[in-house]
């Protein structure tokens, strides 16, 4: 193996990075289970796994032997040629999420945007001209032009105009919003939405998942399609293989990434029902959506969440950090919400500065995100023993904020 050692970046010397992220000042060079390391050796809890990604933690030692043997083998053929390993991972994944058809893409914004695809020609084939798509306020799908339009972020939007049109937008949970909308819209041909808002603010409707219940029998009565983007809350995160199933319905068409690759960048857009067939040859496609290599990622991944009982602990693991921290912050004024390894807590007044604390005080990665919200996704692979750990660290530092 080459050794390359990269040189330390200096203070004055001058990135070629486009400045999008504003980035920590940290870097880490290893990282195992559910830590993360630094040059130096310094070890930090990793509560955010790559925002979702790594739901089974860092460096698993059967994905990364499933990588470095398939990289050695093939990468790449294109779609051109049939890919044993992308069937493999299609069967895999068609029998965890209950789904008929996959696509696989390369990213999350990717899948929702075969998602939007599928409603218009869905749409169009109902004889609809301008189909409409009903989305939530708060919500977040990418980043892409069509899924930052369907996004309800103002403020990711702004500078982009125009953006693409025949969103109708409805506050998250609001049921008799939808309906109102299918009377003034006619031309609505597909609801997507969030199981549970992520980017928002671990928001869960009010009435909780049976509110998916509610959209499914509008968009039956409506003859809509049913779009879940599940690129977060999929594959495990909440507990369920994917959050849908907390319920008895499924959806027409359902999205993921993230956590589907366990780092690797992959994502899959897939269908059932009358939204079967709907694209054909010529009308979708990926030069890298689907490769041998991610394929072969892709089937490795559900596989060892599968003999890992990974989904199983999450939801266990997951209840129980929420329980500890409703109890041990019971006179803080917060609010903990979410499910499995899913979980955000609502503090009192904006806290972003808690980034910065956690990481150097406690050597605790976490996110903020709405402003307020404390967000924690912990791998789903966590055992009791790391959760104690994170509480321990998280609780401390939420003590000494409020």
């Amino acid at each position: 193996m080459t050794d390359i050692t990269l040189a330390p970046i200096q203070p004055d010397q001058p990135s070629h990075l486009m400045a999008t992220y504003g980035r920590q000042a940290i870097s880490f060079v290893r990282g195992r289970g559910a830590y993360l390391y630094t040059e130096d050796g310094t070890e930090y809890l990793d509560a955010l796994t790559g925002i979702a990604v790594c739901g089974l933690g860092h460096a698993h030692p059967v994905i990364a032997e499933a990588i470095a043997e398939q990289a050695a083998t093939l990468v790449h053929t294109s779609n051109l040629f049939e890919i044993p390993w992308q069937t493999a991972a299609a069967q895999k994944l068609a029998e965890v999420s209950g789904m008929e058809e996959i696509f696989f893409s390369n990213s999350g914004a990717e899948s929702n945007e075969g998602a939007i695809k599928i409603a218009r020609k869905f749409g169009t084939q109902q004889g609809v001209r301008l189909p409409k798509i009903i989305v939530a306020e708060q919500s977040f799908h990418g980043r892409t032009l069509a899924t930052l339009s369907a996004t309800g972020n103002k403020k990711v939007q702004d500078g982009f105009a125009p953006l693409v049109n025949d969103f109708i937008r409805v506050p998250f949970g609001d049921v008799e919003a939808i309906q109102e909308a299918a009377l003034q819209h006619p031309d609505i041909v597909a609801i997507l939405i969030e199981p549970i808002q992520g980017e928002g603010g671990i928001n869960t409707a009010p009435q909780g998942f049976s509110y998916l219940e509610e959209v499914r029998n509008i968009c039956n009565q409506h003859n809509w399609l049913m779009m879940l983007d599940e690129i977060q809350t999929g594959n495990g995160r909440t507990g369920k293989y994917f959050a849908y199933q907390h319920t008895n319905i499924v959806p027409d068409v359902l999205t993921t990434a993230k956590g589907l690759g366990n780092g690797f960048p992959v994502g899959a857009v897939m269908t059932q029902g009358k939204a079967v067939g709907l694209l054909g040859p010529g009308s979708h496609g990926s030069t890298y959506g689907g490769t041998v290599l991610g394929s072969r990622v892709v089937y490795t991944v559900i596989d060892t969440i599968q003999k890992e009982n990974a989904v199983e602990n999450a939801a266990v693991v997951g209840r129980y950090i929420v329980d500890q921290l409703r109890a041990k912050l019971a006179d803080k004024n917060v609010q903990v919400r979410g499910f499995g390894m899913m979980i955000g807590i609502q503090l009192p007044k904006d806290c972003a500065e808690l980034v910065a604390i956690a990481r150097d005080q406690h050597k605790l990665i976490i996110n903020v995100t709405a402003g307020s919200v404390v967000r924690l996704l912990p791998p789903i692979n966590m055992t009791q023993a790391q959760a104690d750990d994170l509480l321990e660290r998280l609780v401390t530092l939420i003590n000494s904020y409020l």
